[in-house]
Formats: structure tokens, sequence, C-alpha cells
């Protein structure tokens, strides 16, 4: 059985979705699961729509229900965010519980952390969950210590020329 590993894709550059996209085409062509769930882009409606062709191979979720940017959200709109936001934390926690993926993705946790939105230690309750033989990739901009001191792999993509 392969050894699952924690993986961070961050950094300014672009790509670092697209990067963790790519992993799980390689892995649903090598007959495994693969989980997405998606935070901080808002609701993305044209790339839900696009994502969704792909399950069963490929399952991708979305919990938050705002079309805008969180940060210039209300305050209240903020709070509501936040709820679905745990949601979909819960539900990552769920999925490696139950074993459902081989692959699970969590684009854009590591602005979770950013924003105050979620804990170094309830980050670390998700990863504790994770079975052996599954891999997580992480997606964000800034990594840091705490996140880089729990992962294996970390990779910073960043534009070298605009």
């Amino acid at each position: 059985m392969e050894q699952g590993k924690i993986c961070v894709y961050s950094g300014r550059g672009h790509g670092k979705s697209s990067a963790a996209l790519g992993r799980a085409l390689q892995a649903a062509c090598q007959g495994k699961r693969s989980v997405i769930i998606q935070f901080m882009k808002g609701r993305g409606e044209k790339e839900s729509l696009f994502m969704k062709r792909l399950e069963p191979e490929i399952k991708f979720f979305c919990f938050e229900k705002s079309s805008g940017d969180f940060n210039s959200l209300s305050a209240l709109h903020q709070e509501e965010e936040i709820q679905n936001i745990r949601n979909g934390l819960n539900y990552a926690k769920k999925v490696l519980h139950t074993g459902e993926c081989d692959l699970l993705v969590l684009d854009e946790v590591l602005a979770l952390l950013d924003n105050g939105i979620m804990t170094m230690a309830e980050l670390q309750e998700i990863l504790d969950a994770k079975a052996m033989d599954t891999t997580i990739i992480m997606t964000g901009i800034e990594s840091g210590e705490a996140v880089c001191a729990v992962t294996d792999e970390v990779y910073q993509i960043d534009a070298l020329k605009c």
C-alpha cells in the first residue's frame, strides 16, 4: 500500500489550484477516488459546473453560498459564510474518517488560517484524521512555519516575471 502524504502548494503565483486539480486527475486515471473542497473563492458557478462534470471520479464541493469575495461581504454575511466554511471543514473530517477518498484537496484552506477563520489546532485535527494511504493537498498563498512543520512536501509557486 502506498504511503499518503500531506502536501502544500503555496505562493503568490497562479497555478496552485490547477496543480492540485492535476494531481486529482492523475489519481482518477489510476482508479483512485478524489475529493476537492474549495474555500474562500465564493460560489464560482462556472467553475463548479465544470468540476461537477468530472464526477464520479473527482467529487467537488463548495460550501460557500456567496458569489462575492469574502473580505468584501458585510459582517453578517461573513458570519454566515464562516458557518458554511465550517460545514466544509467538518465534511473534510468526515471524508477522512470514513475513507471516502484516496486524495483530498483542500483548495485555499490556508486562507482560512490567514483570515482567522480556522486555527492551526483545527487544521491539525483534520490532518490527524488522515489514513496512512490518503494524500492531502492544501493550497493557499501563505504556508507559514506551523503549516510546513506538519507537512511532507511544500511547493512554492511564484511568478518570476509578469
